[in-house]
């Protein structure tokens, strides 16, 4: 079992396995109270008047809710929420389960589990601002390129450099979509 587990963080691209190991980190650290998620959240007025950079990036890492805090901000739940979008759109023909309750395509999980976060009485703002992020970034990514035949989120030459001797892990191939609808449902339309 451990084996596996190490095979599988091995084979994380180099960025996912950074982020988990971050966010992993972080959690540990502030439950152990070496690290305190004051020191973490977002404060705009902290990032630009004491040149508390950190805050831009280490509030994406802390994921346990505090109810005490009131106004931080921490982002963790907005980016996990906005790939759950994008993961969504990109394979929307994928059949779920949701508490064995209900079934339905994946197209339609970011609404379900916004639903259940308003159910369960969360806040749904987070949730939101995610499927807004993840809106933004599946139209500009997948839809506007085929347009227009332009990328305006190509990735940077000088990241690609940073990675070149990395070896990339393709979940799929480009343009291919997971369980596509029957073809009497495509001539349908």
């Amino acid at each position: 079992m451990a084996q596996a587990v190490e095979e599988w963080y091995k084979q994380m691209p180099v960025i996912t396995r950074s982020y988990l190991t971050a966010a992993v980190v972080t959690s540990i650290g502030c439950s152990l109270d070496i690290i305190s998620p004051y020191h973490l959240y977002l404060n705009p007025r902290l990032v630009v008047k004491q040149y508390q950079y950190w805050r831009l990036v280490t509030n994406f890492l802390y994921f346990r809710k505090i109810e005490s805090f009131g106004k931080i901000i921490f982002l963790s739940n907005s980016l996990t929420f906005m790939m759950v979008y994008v993961w969504s759109r990109q394979n929307p023909f994928i059949h779920m389960n949701f508490l064995g309750l209900f079934n339905f395509t994946a197209a339609y999980l970011p609404w379900v589990l916004l639903g259940f976060s308003v159910l369960v009485g969360a806040s749904a703002w987070a949730d939101l601002l995610g499927m807004i992020a993840g809106h933004a970034y599946y139209f500009l990514e997948d839809v506007y390129p085929r347009m227009s035949g332009r990328r305006p989120l190509k990735t940077p030459s000088f990241i690609k450099a940073l990675f070149a001797d990395d070896t990339v892990v393709l979940a799929r191939p480009d343009n291919v979509r997971f369980a596509p609808p029957p073809a009497e449902e495509l001539h349908q339309h």
